[in-house]
């Protein structure tokens, strides 16, 4: 199986930046794909970015150009950059993993808070 536990979240204000930190243990090799997803008060969990096992990185049109997703594989860890953070990103972040041999994976989510 697979481990993710999130790290990074915190109060920032408009305009500011922010890093998130997944890291993964457990069956890493069987890891695909990681995703974070980020779920605000009320609304279901969307999708924000993914990174695939051969570094190719997706994004939702509404992060694209403000957040960027990383690896560090020797440190089997997954980061979320994220700048020119807006009120409308407040929300719970989640990393998930696919894995090849145990399927979907979540950490248990990291609060970040965008406010003046």
């Amino acid at each position: 199986q697979v481990q993710l536990v999130e790290s990074g979240g915190g109060l920032v204000q408009p305009g500011g930046s922010l890093r998130l930190s997944c890291a993964a243990s457990g069956s890493i090799f069987s890891i695909n794909t990681m995703n974070w997803y980020r779920q605000a008060s009320g609304k279901e969990r969307e999708w924000v970015a993914a990174i695939t096992s051969g570094d190719s990185t997706m994004y939702a049109d509404s992060v694209k150009g403000r957040f960027t997703i990383s690896r560090d594989a020797a440190k089997n860890t997954v980061y979320l950059q994220m700048n020119n953070l807006r009120t409308d990103d407040t929300a719970v972040y989640y990393c998930n993993a696919i894995s090849l041999l145990y399927g979907d994976s979540w950490g248990q989510g990291t609060q970040v808070t965008v406010s003046s």
